[in-house]
């Protein structure tokens, strides 16, 4: 991993704990893994999270996401290639993403609570949380790993 410093080095008990949290996360959260990927790689593209991008397209690719959507997401609201429920989570992902800027949470949740239940919300709401924390942590110290180094890191911790 590439970065103004190894912030596994730097507290290993925390980023241990944070990388075991969202492997617990997203397996209790995971309720539609194409769609899941989907939604870390665009919160990571509102982040500009280079590591994040890469990291979650070629897991979408390993899900059978195909290269058209994955290429598309960053204009999601005018590629015909998403359904509404896929389109709901994108716009949830934003709202939540830049909730700062004051995007219309109430219009995106309306959307969202039409095409997902509650428990679903939940689960997709966490998944959000912990992609942007993540972003925030390879944004801030410029931390980059090809996807093999990432995936065996998470074997490792595992």
């Amino acid at each position: 991993m590439h970065g103004k410093f190894n912030v596994f080095a730097a507290a290993p008990t925390l980023m241990k704990d944070f990388r075991q949290a969202s492997i617990e996360l997203a397996g209790a959260a995971n309720f539609d893994p194409r769609l899941t990927e989907l939604v870390k790689i665009r919160a990571s593209q509102l982040n500009g999270c280079a590591n994040c991008i890469n990291m979650h397209a070629a897991e979408a690719r390993e899900k059978g996401e195909t290269e058209q959507r994955i290429y598309l997401l960053s204009a999601w609201r005018e590629a015909p290639c998403y359904s509404d429920r896929e389109r709901a989570a994108l716009e949830w992902t934003e709202a939540l993403t830049r909730l700062s800027e004051g995007l219309a949470l109430g219009s995106a949740y309306e959307s969202l609570a039409a095409q997902f239940t509650e428990e679903e919300r939940v689960k997709l709401t966490i998944t959000i949380n912990m992609i942007n924390g993540w972003n925030r942590l390879a944004v801030g110290f410029s931390l980059f790993a090809d996807a093999g180094e990432i995936e065996a890191g998470n074997k490792a911790a595992a």
